[in-house]
């Protein structure tokens, strides 16, 4: 359906907008006149600028003397000798009009004009620039996104001072109609890769739009599986370096985290301090995350399973403690990990929804009376509280992975306490087979180690020096060529 366009009647124009707001108490209309022409301002309480609107338009208007001509060359004097803006536009559809409006913008209107002028003089409070909440780090800036479009724009802008930085927007949600930004780089990103994250956004029907993760969905999804083809970052730095190896940052309007596409599985425990620190100790951090994602997916189920089946796989001296534990508890090996695990998310989403003193309060309860109070009673064993303690630690090692790494804990204590270490071993083979047949945007997951890509690995888990590193650049697209290069070769 075609947008409706603005009528040419002031009349009209005020009859409609106020009818549309249904008498808001921040809507403002002001009437005004020139040269015997009736005008009128429309604009929203709170979200422009009072002082510049009284400098900018009310006050030029006021004072200024045009002399008698037409509607339309009174509107273009008007717009082009008058009133000035950095954000200034021209809007011919109600949709526009209510949209550009409540993004803080004035709308001028003449009658006979089928047409409105935006001026860009927002004056909404945001938050400031500080370091995000998410995304630690121990060397380099410490600057963090906003809920600003425009602030988490120039943010980037002055990283990347390249004329190849696009930034495109789009408006999204039925009801929101949320500003939503593209950024990539002309010159690196593949056509195709934008063009479908264009795509997927403007096929999205969504009532409203306030948070990246209302999108992720629509670009990531694919085959079902855990895990995501997008990332998010809450980093001005983390966002430039993912935007010159090919990617598409997607932000939203209200929101500090940018959606990053594609995004493979292995920068998952890739951190900003990863680049800042000497090779060899990037190489020792990397590992120790990749040891701790498999610790907290198959370490409780691997206990389950040795606790339930496999007594033999237990070294002879701890076999005492780890038997007698189970045996002298009500519940069976599967049941303790269950109901601790249980306990323990309980906590952590309590905790996190309260206020902070609340919080700590909570977490002193829950781990050291609780905890304390459960083994005293006998109802779980010491070693099952040693083992929810390391995997639970482990698991904030990769934070960014943590939605999927607690489902896959609880699937493996399910599978080791009913079929044991065979079933976790086809359990383990069915998760490596579902990552690698997932796709973002055409390029493989779990690139660059399927398709094999040697020239990637400089900064795989081992990293190069800068020396190396800075020879050649890499770009993400190179692995969804690789892998129809081999498709071909197989189909010839």
């Amino acid at each position: 359906m075609m947008p409706e366009k603005l009528d040419s009647s002031i009349v009209l124009l005020r009859e409609r907008i106020e009818q549309g707001m249904r008498g808001s108490a921040d809507l403002i209309l002001d009437e005004f006149e020139l040269a015997g022409v009736k005008g009128l301002a429309f604009m929203f309480d709170g979200l422009v600028s009072n002082t510049q609107v009284s400098d900018f338009l009310l006050r030029p208007i006021n004072r200024m003397a045009p002399p008698e001509a037409a509607p339309e060359k009174l509107w273009e004097y008007l717009r082009s000798q008058f009133l000035f803006s950095s954000e200034q536009g021209v809007v011919e559809t109600y949709e526009d009009l209510f949209t550009k409006a409540m993004s803080g913008f004035a709308m001028v209107m003449l009658d006979g004009v089928p047409r409105a002028l935006s001026l860009g003089y927002q004056g909404f409070e945001t938050r400031g620039v500080g370091e995000p909440a998410m995304e630690k780090n121990l060397r380099g800036s410490r600057e963090g996104f906003t809920e600003s479009n425009n602030t988490n724009t120039a943010m980037v802008r002055r990283r990347l001072k390249s004329p190849n930085l696009t930034v495109e927007t789009l408006y999204l949600g039925r009801q929101s109609r949320t500003n939503v930004r593209l950024c990539y780089l002309s010159d690196v990103a593949a056509p195709e890769t934008v063009e479908a994250v264009r795509q997927k956004l403007r096929e999205t029907s969504l009532p409203l739009v306030l948070d990246s993760g209302f999108l992720q969905a629509f670009i990531g999804k694919g085959a079902a599986s855990l895990f995501s083809g997008t990332g998010t970052t809450q980093r001005p730095d983390t966002l430039c370096a993912k935007l010159t190896e090919g990617r598409v940052g997607v932000m939203v309007d209200g929101s500090p985290n940018v959606m990053i596409a594609p995004y493979l599985f292995t920068e998952h425990f890739h951190t900003l301090d990863d680049y800042t620190q000497r090779p060899y100790f990037t190489a020792f951090v990397r590992l120790l995350r990749l040891a701790a994602f498999f610790l907290t997916v198959l370490l409780p189920g691997y206990y389950v399973a040795v606790v339930t089946f496999h007594p033999e796989r237990i070294p002879r001296m701890l076999l005492p403690a780890f038997l007698g534990s189970v045996s002298a508890t009500p519940l069976s090996a599967m049941g303790e990990a269950l109901v601790l695990f249980l306990l323990y998310e309980l906590l952590r989403e309590a905790g996190l929804r309260l206020p902070d003193a609340i919080g700590n309060t909570l977490s002193v309860v829950g781990g050291i009376i609780i905890g304390d109070a459960i083994v005293t009673a006998g109802l779980v064993g010491l070693p099952m509280i040693i083992i929810i303690a390391l995997t639970a630690v482990s698991a904030f090692a990769v934070p960014s992975l943590y939605e999927p790494v607690t489902i896959l804990r609880f699937l493996f204590i399910f599978i080791g306490g009913i079929l044991g270490l065979y079933g976790m071993v086809l359990g383990f083979l069915a998760l490596v087979v579902n990552l690698c047949s997932l796709h973002a945007l055409g390029t493989p997951l779990t690139a660059p180690i399927a398709p094999w890509q040697p020239r990637a690995l400089r900064d795989l888990f081992w990293r190069s020096g800068w020396q190396r590193l800075g020879q050649e650049d890499y770009n993400v697209s190179s692995a969804r060529q690789r892998e129809r290069g081999q498709t071909d070769d197989q189909d010839a």
